[in-house]
């Protein structure tokens, strides 16, 4: 297997050189850290402490009914405005 050089900034070498085992590579060290690193975005899901969840829950039902109400308090403003311009037109 061949092998590549990278570049790195030397904090970042400071601190992968920290994180290194004692009888540890750097190409070891690479790996191990990679595979410690997860991409599946789904991984994190369903973390949540049952009351940190129960507390979003609450707060995304309580989003639900104020978006609700102020919809339907709009509905009946252009309901009544549109009666109003009917009866407007009829007496015109």
């Amino acid at each position: 297997m061949g092998t590549k050089t990278i570049g790195l900034r030397e904090d970042v070498y400071e601190r992968l050189k920290a994180r290194k085992r004692e009888d540890e590579s750097f190409t070891d060290l690479m790996d191990r850290l990679l595979d410690q690193t997860t991409t599946d975005w789904r991984e994190g899901f369903g973390t949540l402490a049952a009351e940190d969840a129960d507390e979003l829950e609450a707060i995304a039902a309580d989003s639900r009914d104020r978006t609700s109400k102020g919809l339907s308090a709009r509905q009946q403003e252009a309901l009544s405005e549109m009666t109003k311009r009917g009866a407007d037109d009829e007496t015109a």
